[in-house]
């Protein structure tokens, strides 16, 4: 299993992050969600989207892509919709 690391979450973000990485598929984390309150379904689905970008990153810099001007741009535009 690849390893990220999300940076700024507080202590409940991470536990929720840590429980959602360590289900199996996507409908487990959309159960797991379900079943919470409406203010941790929002945090969940703001980590969901760190992850994404996060495993993004991991990817390029694995891929050892140096230069992606285009992808860079669309992370910073999804960076400052938070």
């Amino acid at each position: 299993m690849i390893e990220i690391k999300l940076e700024g979450l507080n202590a409940r973000q991470k536990m929720l992050a840590d429980i959602m990485w360590e289900l199996e598929g996507y409908e487990d984390v959309e159960r797991f969600m379900a079943a919470l309150p409406k203010r941790e379904r929002i945090e969940c689905q703001g980590i969901i989207e760190m992850m994404k970008m996060e495993l993004v990153e991991s990817y390029r810099e694995g891929m050892q892509v140096e230069k992606t001007p285009e992808a860079d741009r669309v992370i910073q535009k999804l960076l400052d919709k938070r």
